[in-house]
């Protein structure tokens, strides 16, 4: 039987409006909305379709604090087997990897799924710190995902076409769209999700690289500037010289 891990994150919903505090060095969580990080809900999607009638379980596993427990149960409703908590707040790329990685060692998977990227930092870093630090293939940002026996092969569009690639498993996978279509929890998911096992574990130390100076939210939109369909040469101007795009 197939045991897969997903990994996910507790990210702010795209209509939220982001503010900081403490000086701009604090992300304000005061009235925001937070959701399962959709690309790691199509890793999901498909963890779950590859070990549908029994054929494996699917366990989730995210590093966060006790507010993120809606967000893995919601995990499990759509059909997780069962739920890690690593019991931490995500500093940063390196040290969500580094918890993960710990996890793992001791409790090992035949397959390890993230999303490409969480969509508050898009970094695109875990998945490939994942790989470097259990030692095993890594492979982003996957389009197509499918399993033969012990081997999986994976599909991933580079510059003029696409890249197939056979991998004996274990591997870890960075998910993108295309891979599997998101399920939404049906009732049956969402009351069994009460009594599935979530798993709350303290994280391990971990030594800090990086330390976020400050946030900056982008500048606002300028005055749109409309110009006559008969001035073409004022408009390449406009663009050339202010918008700086041609």
């Amino acid at each position: 039987m197939m045991k897969i891990l997903v990994c996910i994150s507790n990210v702010p919903d795209t209509t939220t409006k982001i503010t900081f505090t403490d000086n701009n060095t604090q992300f304000n969580n005061n009235g925001v909305q937070f959701i399962l990080n959709p690309y790691d809900e199509i890793a999901l999607a498909r963890a779950i379709e590859l070990t549908d009638g029994d054929n494996g379980s699917v366990t989730v596993i995210n590093v966060g604090e006790a507010a993120t427990e809606p967000t893995i149960r919601k995990a499990l409703a759509i059909g997780a087997t069962e739920a890690v908590r690593i019991n931490a707040k995500p500093h940063d790329a390196w040290y969500v990897a580094y918890q993960v990685a710990q996890y793992v060692k001791a409790n090992p998977f035949d397959l390890i799924l993230t999303g490409r990227e969480s969509i508050d930092y898009n970094g695109s870093k875990v998945s490939g710190m994942l790989g470097e630090l259990l030692d095993l293939p890594s492979v982003s940002i996957i389009k197509k995902l499918d399993i033969d026996g012990d081997k999986v092969t994976v599909e991933r569009e580079i510059e003029g076409g696409k890249e197939i690639l056979t991998i004996p498993l274990p591997i870890v996978a960075g998910t993108a769209e295309g891979v599997a279509e998101p399920k939404i929890p049906n009732m049956r998911g969402i009351m069994s999700a009460r009594t599935k096992p979530l798993n709350v574990i303290e994280p391990v130390e971990v030594k800090t690289f990086s330390e976020i100076i400050s946030y900056e939210t982008p500048a606002p939109r300028g005055q749109v500037k409309l110009i006559s369909a008969d001035e073409t040469a004022k408009l390449v101007d406009l663009l050339h010289d202010e918008a700086r795009v041609i």
